[in-house]
């Protein structure tokens, strides 16, 4: 059942069972999502093959990242401090975002690996960001735990929140060369907790989600503060394709002192680019069904306005349970009106 304001014009409802996953590939959990201009949906996890392509209908048309993915898991240290399962042969330490720039060129962050990759839609590398080692926390310098990227279609330049140990946005050329970085720790204007995800904002800015300090924050694309929406922990953002200004921000839950709590998060919101709430979709409480959300993380919108969200499911809630097991974490909503 779609959710929002009674007056809003725009209405979403989910698709129940829509990814048709091969036997044999697990996704643990999908970390992020993006569609590029055939609305082909890429999905980056943290399973079997960090990456799946899926159609407009939930078929998966391609798959890479694991040359070995039968070889079974090992054990790491995840982002969150606790011990998780990874799939041997991964490309990837711990995939994170995943973005589909102008030219249909993704990149693809690794956060424990402190490294963003771009790649062709074959996954072939051609540009990489970052050495792989980790800058000092709050030192200000590329990378500490990186988040997410946005790439400016106008010049190629590339935006990259610097979000777990390092407060900041990163901007660089087209091939890598690093220009300016702007932020810091705090809750003031123009600074973070936790940047988690950019986006393009319009022609000439960009967007942060500053999930910690409970807002999005926008800005110039040379780093001018500009506006701030309230938003509760947002972990995701995307920008609305062609006639589509919307802007969609998918919210994480509350803390554990909250649990249980309805209508703290476990939603998508969808705004004007005023900043307006536009309207709604997401159940009041967690859970695996439909209409429900675990643990948004990513957030794509194709052509047609249907939206995709991934969730971090299992570091959130499937790990904690007993026994631990894989939850649902990739979902489809359809924009029906409006």
């Amino acid at each position: 059942m779609a959710v929002g304001p009674a007056t809003s014009e725009t209405v979403y409802e989910p698709v129940p069972f829509w990814a048709r996953i091969p036997h044999g590939i697990w996704l643990q959990e999908a970390t992020s999502v993006a569609v590029d201009s055939a609305d082909r949906v890429h999905v980056f996890n943290r399973g079997t093959m960090p990456v799946l392509v899926f159609d407009r209908d939930g078929n998966v048309v391609d798959m890479w990242g694991n040359d070995t993915p039968f070889g079974g898991t090992e054990l790491i240290d995840n982002a969150y401090g606790t011990t998780t399962p990874r799939w041997k042969g991964s490309r990837f330490l711990h995939p994170h975002a995943v973005t589909v720039d102008h030219e249909d060129h993704l990149w693809l962050v690794d956060d424990l690996g402190n490294r963003i990759t771009k790649t062709d839609r074959e996954g072939n590398t051609l540009l990489t960001l970052g050495t792989g080692r980790p800058a000092a926390f709050q030192s200000g310098e590329p990378f500490s735990r990186p988040t997410d990227v946005a790439v400016d279609p106008a010049s190629g330049d590339v935006f990259v929140t610097d979000g777990y140990g390092n407060s900041r946005v990163h901007r660089f050329t087209a091939d890598g060369r690093h220009l300016t970085s702007w932020g810091g720790p705090g809750s003031d204007e123009g600074q973070f907790s936790l940047p988690h995800n950019i986006a393009m904002f319009g022609d000439d800015a960009v967007i942060v989600c500053d999930r910690e300090n409970h807002r999005v924050q926008v800005f110039s694309l040379d780093g001018e503060f500009r506006a701030t929406w309230h938003s509760h922990r947002p972990a995701a953002v995307c920008a609305g394709r062609g006639p589509d200004t919307n802007v969609y921000v998918a919210e994480q839950g509350p803390p554990p002192v909250q649990t249980g709590v309805p209508g703290l998060g476990h939603r998508i919101q969808v705004f004007d680019r005023d900043g307006r709430l536009v309207t709604r979709f997401g159940a009041p409480l967690p859970g695996e069904a439909p209409d429900q959300f675990n643990w948004p993380h990513g957030v794509a919108v194709d052509s047609e306005g249907s939206v995709y969200a991934a969730e971090v499911s299992y570091v959130e809630v499937g790990s904690k349970l007993d026994p631990p097991r894989e939850l649902v974490s990739l979902r489809k909503w359809r924009r029906v009106r409006g």
